[in-house]
């Protein structure tokens, strides 16, 4: 593990309580709705970094199949009470399964590791993901890379991301939107937000 996913887990590990408060009650439902409409309904969803497990409750209330997953074990703990499942402590380079999952949730997550190591963790995902699968992830909108405070953030624009996911023929964009943050003391933040289909290379 690098020093700034080092740093990173250490800060998740160390402000639990305040990064909860912060994310568990945010209204996401556009964007959980819009990633639901386009698995088959019961299907099942890797919440890739699930933080506060906010998003796996969501799912699982509409009825979805839900293995949740994140690096800290601080948040694996209060997720794991939030939902009523057991989320795994796994860090993104050490996801393994194969053809599993329908969709791939992976929130503003996948953010905190760096550029060069992206390319690892995307074709980790696709090998997870079933045929026709989806994935929805997303950044802070930009170009910059590094330390935000005690957090270490990889960002991307949406001319960055396309050159980016050249590299992944099997993955098309469904769709890719600039929105704000949806709370409202950061509103003036921009993120982008991406939905990618795997289909098989012909």
């Amino acid at each position: 593990m690098d020093q700034g996913a080092m740093k990173t887990l250490t800060y998740y590990n160390e402000k639990t309580d305040a990064f909860v408060f912060g994310t568990q009650a945010v209204d996401f439902h556009d964007t959980q709705d819009l990633f639901l409409s386009f698995l088959p309904q019961g299907s099942s969803i890797l919440d890739f970094g699930c933080g506060s497990g906010r998003d796996t409750r969501y799912f699982l209330e509409k009825g979805y199949h839900v293995v949740a997953t994140d690096g800290s074990e601080e948040l694996c703990k209060v997720a794991s009470a939030y939902t009523g499942v057991q989320v795994r402590k796994l860090l993104f380079q050490e996801l393994q399964d194969e053809n599993c999952y329908d969709g791939i949730w992976a929130c503003s997550s996948i953010l905190h590791a760096g550029r060069t190591e992206q390319p690892d963790i995307f074709r980790r995902m696709i090998l997870a993901l079933k045929e026709q699968g989806y994935i929805y992830t997303s950044f802070k909108y930009g170009t910059f890379e590094g330390f935000r405070g005690e957090r270490y953030f990889t960002d991307f624009d949406e001319a960055g991301f396309r050159d980016f996911i050249r590299a992944f023929p099997e993955l098309t964009i469904e769709k890719m939107w600039v929105s704000a943050d949806v709370r409202p003391e950061r509103s003036n933040e921009k993120w982008l937000n991406i939905i990618l289909r795997k289909s098989i290379i012909s």
